[in-house]
């Protein structure tokens, strides 16, 4: 996949679970959760995600719900209740 498009649908994951946890974050930190949750969704549950080159809806499905696990529990880790 082209690098421009990976990054901006990182950053698109990455603000879509920002927008379900209530969490607000910068561009840069949207795209690094979007790409890494994308990483720990593969992970989990197997199927494509956008780090594979496949942009369909389960690939963003995959891809949100492991960025919103990653930014979960970042967010514990973050307010001390899971150290």
């Amino acid at each position: 996949m082209n690098l421009l498009v990976w990054l901006i649908v990182g950053a698109v994951i990455g603000w879509a679970a920002g927008l379900v946890l209530g969490d607000r974050n910068s561009v840069l930190v949207n795209i690094i959760v979007g790409i890494v949750g994308a990483m720990i969704g593969g992970l989990l549950f197997g199927g494509p995600t956008i780090n594979e080159n496949a942009l369909n809806l389960t690939a963003m499905l995959i891809s949100l719900v492991g960025a919103i696990i990653l930014l979960g529990v970042v967010n514990l880790v973050r307010r001390g209740r899971l150290a």
